[in-house]
Parts: C-alpha cells; structure tokens; sequence
C-alpha cells in the first residue's frame, strides 16, 4: 500500500530530476496516489508494463514505420486494454486520476495521453505531447513522418509526410488569423496540466479548499516556481479572487475544456474556446453502427 508520504517522496524526486528523466506514468500515478490513500501502486505499475511488454510483442523491424506504429499503439491500448475517452462523464474529476483511469479505462484527453507516451516510449519512439488550449494531443514521429493522434478519439490520427504537409485522405488545418502552430510541452508540463483539470473543476464546484490542495500536490513538480497562471479559470468557474491570489510567473498549459456552459452575461474562458489551430480528423478505427 501506498501512503500519501511516499507518493510525496516520489514527487520530490521528480522535482529534483532534469524534464527528460522523468518517468511520466510513475509520477502520475504518485499525483493519483495522493487522493486515493492505501492504493497499491505495484498494481498499477504492472499494468503499464503489460502495456509496454504487449506493444513490444506487436513490433515487427521489418514492418516498422509511421503507420505500424499507430496501428500497434491503437491494437494495444485501445483493444487489448479497453482505452477510451470518458464522452459520457467527461468532467468526472476520476477522469483526471491516473489510477482511477486505468480502472476504469476512461480518462482526459492528457491522462489518456500519458498513457501513450508510456507506451510509445517504451519502444524508443519519439512522441511528445502537444500544448493546446481545451484539448490535449500527441504527436508521433518516425521516418521523417509526422502524426498528430487524438487520445480522445482513440488514437486516431491525422497522418503527415514531414513536418507539415497532410497526407491525402484527411482534411487539411484551419488556419484562421492570429493562428499558431501548435507547441510541444515538457513532462512537468503535462503533469501539471493533468493537475490543473482537478484545481480548476474544485473551483468550478466553488470548492477552494480541495483546489488548494491540489496546488499544494502540484508544487513539487515545479519547484521553486508558480503552478498557477492567468487565464485558467474553467468556463462557469467561481469568483476570480482565488485565481488572483494564487497567480504565479510560469507557463502551465491551459487544462483540458470542461463541457459546462458560462453563466448568462459572462464570456466564456479564452483557453475552453475553439481552437485556431487544428488537424481535424475522422477516425480510421471507429466501426460502423451495428
């Protein structure tokens, strides 16, 4: 069993680690061991080595390449394990929760992400995670080959030949003005996005307390620096004192966009808005009804 002193610890170490050290799923699951006292993380842990060792088993060499990679990733994550986004429940604060994810196979866009950066990583391949307000995406490369995939949307992806040209068969990105490519992010980076969604759904529920708690979590990720920035109060979320109280120099992504309407009379965050940005897609794995 794991105590909340030991899921501290470990968060210490990660705030002591350079970025690309750090193990993104374990450090997760100490976050998601601080709200649910007594679980046994070694569980959780073979878990994601069963999904690092049944990628591995799927490799073939002589197969490899941008589209293998996606079909490997999705065979195991998304049919083998059961992975999928939470459509129904979306702002469940479980679904923000490592642990709670993996039993309940649903999550967030990021925690879901995590769970493919663990896999993909695990086989040497290069995916990082993609900084983008009220939704959160990987990215994919091999060959040359880029592919940005939707853990949402099980893993679908909108494939690329290099580093901006869609291949045919998918639509190509809006691009409105002010439009911006869409940036990588940090581990720390998504360690505190995934915790940013908890703070900023207790502030929703006008729940200070529980949100301050969360920040006290977030704080050894990021020693030594703020965990909280403007403009990322949920759409409908609470007065703004605690963000103005709270308001540190940093850089924290924006959290995933929580599906409540803003109050009458009040616009809605900038950061929960539609993007500027985005490769939309349809997913090569979803069957047909019936």
């Amino acid at each position: 069993m794991t105590s909340r002193a030991e899921a501290r610890d470990i968060l210490r170490r990660v705030g002591q680690q350079p970025d690309e050290q750090i193990d993104l799923a374990e450090a997760a699951l100490a976050l998601g061991a601080l709200e649910v006292p007594g679980a046994a993380l070694a569980d959780y842990r073979r878990h994601l080595a069963d999904i690092a060792h049944d990628l591995a088993e799927r490799v073939s060499p002589t197969l490899d390449g941008l589209e293998a990679r996606i079909s490997w990733l999705h065979e195991v994550i998304v049919e083998r394990h059961g992975y999928a986004g939470d459509q129904d429940t979306y702002d469940d604060l479980q679904n923000a929760n490592l642990l709670r994810v993996i039993d309940r196979r649903r999550g967030l866009p990021v925690a879901l992400g995590i769970l493919y950066l663990h896999a993909a990583r695990s086989q040497g391949w290069t995916m990082l995670g993609l900084n983008f307000p009220g939704h959160f995406l990987v990215r994919l490369e091999a060959d040359g080959a880029r592919a940005i995939l939707d853990p949402l949307q099980r893993g679908a992806g909108a494939h690329r030949r290099g580093p901006a040209r869609p291949a045919e068969g998918h639509r190509r990105q809006r691009r409105g003005a002010g439009a911006r490519p869409l940036q990588t992010v940090s581990n720390r980076e998504i360690l505190l996005r995934l915790q940013n969604n908890i703070k900023l759904r207790h502030l929703s529920a006008r729940d200070v307390p529980r949100a301050l708690e969360v920040l006290e979590a977030m704080r050894p990720v990021r020693p030594g620096r703020g965990v909280a920035v403007a403009g990322d109060r949920p759409s409908g979320g609470p007065q703004r004192q605690p963000r103005r109280r709270h308001r540190r120099a940093g850089n924290l992504p924006g959290a995933d966009r929580q599906r409540t309407a803003p109050p009458s009379g009040r616009r809605a965050d900038p950061a929960a808005q539609e993007p500027t940005e985005l490769t939309h897609f349809k997913s090569p794995f979803r069957r047909p009804a019936g």
